[in-house]
Order: C-alpha cells, then sequence, then structure tokens
C-alpha cells in the first residue's frame, strides 16, 4: 500500500537510537548468514528457530535432530529470520523510520523489552489463528507491527514522507497511511487466514504494541501529539547577558 521514506519527528530524550540500531544489526547479520549459508542449513535454521505451532501445541515433534533452541524460545527467535532480502528490507525500513521514536518515548531498555514482547505477541497470535500449522513462522513483522501502532498513538500529526503505490512520493500526517496500514492488517487477517503472509502475527504485534505504549512510555511523553515536545538537542537557555542588559 505504502512505503515509509522518513519522518520529520526529531529525538527528544536520547541522542541516539542504540536499540534501534542494534536490532537491524542483528537482523542484517543474521540474513547476511543465510545467504552464504548452505541451503540444508538455512532450513534447519528455520526449523530450529522458527516458530512452529503445530509444535508449539503439540500436534507435531520436531526431529530431534533439528531442536536448536527450547520450543518456547522460539517466540523470539523467529523475529530474527528472514526468508529473502525484501522481506528483510521491508522490515527493516519501517524499523528505521518509526523505530527511533518510539524508543525516544520509551527509553532504550524498555524499547527492547517492548520489541521483543510485541514478537511474542506476534507469534501467539499466529499460533492461535493456526494452531496445527507445521510451517515455521519467521520475520519481524510482529515486532515491526507493535512499533508502527506505538507511533501511531504517539505521532499521529507528525508529516512522514511515504512512497504510495510504490511510485508517488508524498508528505502526510502519519495518522492517514498508518491507520489504513492498520486497518488493511486486520481485514487481511479476517480474510486470508490461509495465505503466506501471517496477518495473525501483525495484528498480534499491533495488539501488544498500542497496549503497552500506554504504560511503558516516559511519563511526560503524550499520546496523539497533545502537546508540542521540544528536541533537548534544540533548547535553548535564555541568554543571560541580554537579559540582564534587558533589566538595567
Amino acid at each position: 500500500m505504502f512505503i515509509p521514506l522518513h519522518d520529520a519527528n526529531d529525538l527528544k530524550f536520547i541522542r541516539v537510537q542504540y536499540v534501534t540500531f542494534g536490532l537491524i544489526a542483528v537482523n542484517v547479520l543474521v540474513w547476511l548468514f543465510s545467504a552464504v549459508a548452505p541451503p540444508d542449513v538455512v532450513e534447519r535454521a528455520s526449523l530450529g528457530f522458527g516458530f512452529i505451532p503445530a509444535v508449539i501445541f503439540d500436534y507435531a515433534v520436531l526431529d530431534p535432530s533439528l531442536v536448536i533452541v527450547p520450543d518456547d524460545v522460539t517466540f523470539i527467535t523467529y523475529a530474527f529470520l528472514h526468508m529473502d532480502f525484501w522481506h528483510l528490507a521491508s522490515n527493516m525500513l519501517f524499523l528505521w523510520v518509526f523505530g527511533d521514536n518510539v524508543e525516544d518515548a520509551l527509553g532504550h531498555v524498555r524499547f527492547l523489552a517492548f520489541y521483543l514482547i510485541c514478537a511474542v505477541a506476534g507469534a501467539a497470535l499466529h499460533g492461535l489463528v493456526a494452531p496445527s500449522a507445521e510451517g515455521p513462522l519467521i520475520g519481524a513483522s510482529g515486532a515491526i507491527s507493535g512499533v508502527v501502532a506505538a507511533y501511531f498513538l504517539l505521532h499521529p500529526r507528525v508529516r512522514v514522507w511515504v512512497l504510495v503505490l510504490f511510485r508517488i512520493p508524498l508528505p502526510l500526517p502519519a495518522f492517514i497511511p498508518l491507520a489504513l496500514w492498520l486497518i488493511q492488517q486486520f481485514a487481511m487477517l479476517a480474510l486470508d487466514l490461509d495465505g503466506m503472509v501471517s496477518w495473525g502475527a501483525h495484528v498480534g504485534g499491533i495488539i501488544a504494541g498500542a497496549v503497552l505504549v500506554v504504560f511503558m512510555r516516559r511519563r511526560d511523553v503524550p499520546l496523539f501529539d497533545r502537546k508540542i515536545m521540544t528536541p533537548k538537542a534544540v533548547e535553548r537557555k535564555p541568554d543571560m547577558t541580554q537579559t540582564a542588559a534587558a533589566t538595567e
């Protein structure tokens, strides 16, 4: 529907979005490994680290030779694997554009916890929608969906440059493209349960992100852009010389 390119939203509490950069770096490094690894190693990694509902809900048992981490750990590990470059690129682009401001609103540690919980929620709803599915779920979409939902609640009025229909760049208030994107995820969950995309993971992440941001954001961070926040980097103290001169 649209591709985010850039948002006009400076950081206000942190200097650098270390966690966002770190998450992107880990995802890219994992994908680079998969790009050069033999196909059988990639397949084993997908089965060993991917989230498999049938295994989680005891409809099937994974061959012991393919087990890499305990089943419960795959609620998180699946979110760091991607099917191909475009799968990776789309998720990381959304994280690059929207993740820094959510990290800014939550703080570094809470943002990392937020991201991982959204990943867990995405896997959980995917599993509840298709509990007997034997194919592994991989990709950061559940966690990214949580980030998008949080951004929507925090900064709906911020201008975001988006590429509409893959060719038309437009600056729009964030609530327009993000609301359309969020609605699409719920609609597709209802209409396309058997598709290649796990809409359940998207919706699970959205619900978790929308709930968590209300409670995990900094106390002085408003929802819905209710007040103008000035970045610390551009705050200016009064010029004491001019003030003194003015009072003489």
